[in-house]
């Protein structure tokens, strides 16, 4: 069976909100990768993937989003730990509250960021520069009309 995570691409005037991963982390501790966390099982339920985003992104930085989500994309893979999981991404446009490192033990540091600042930036491992490249395309064709 696999784990369902997810992750919030959180954007604000061009930079996206990202955390520098705790050294705790069961995987990839120390990396550069958007908000997110596991979805709790909880029966017959609504919206479970989008509720879930809101929820880790309040409770490891301190940030709301605004209602309405994007699909950015899902992929797979298995933790250094051997979990499957499917990992699911939305973008998420900032409402309200100051970035924070409001968990500690999950989040080591936190940033607001350019797309060509997280690519570049050493922290950051392959599949985070893969999230922001695909947010960043999408978040382009949602804000350009004429793209």
């Amino acid at each position: 069976m696999f784990v369902v995570n997810v992750e919030g691409a959180v954007y604000q005037e061009n930079k996206w909100l990202v955390i520098k991963r705790g050294s705790g982390e069961e995987n990839a501790a120390g990396t550069l990768s958007f908000v997110g966390g596991t979805v709790e099982q909880e029966g017959f339920s609504q919206d479970i993937l989008e509720r879930t985003v809101k929820r880790e992104i309040f409770e490891e930085v301190g940030v709301e989003v605004k209602e309405r989500l994007h699909f950015a994309y899902s992929s797979s893979f298995v933790t250094e730990g051997g979990s499957p999981v499917i990992n699911v991404v939305f973008i998420c446009e900032y409402d309200h509250g100051t970035a924070y490192r409001k968990s500690p033990e999950e989040v080591e540091a936190v940033y607001w960021m350019t797309t060509e600042e997280i690519i570049n930036h050493p922290d950051t491992p392959p599949w985070t520069v893969e999230s922001v490249n695909r947010a960043h395309s999408i978040l382009k064709q949602l804000t350009d009309p004429h793209f």
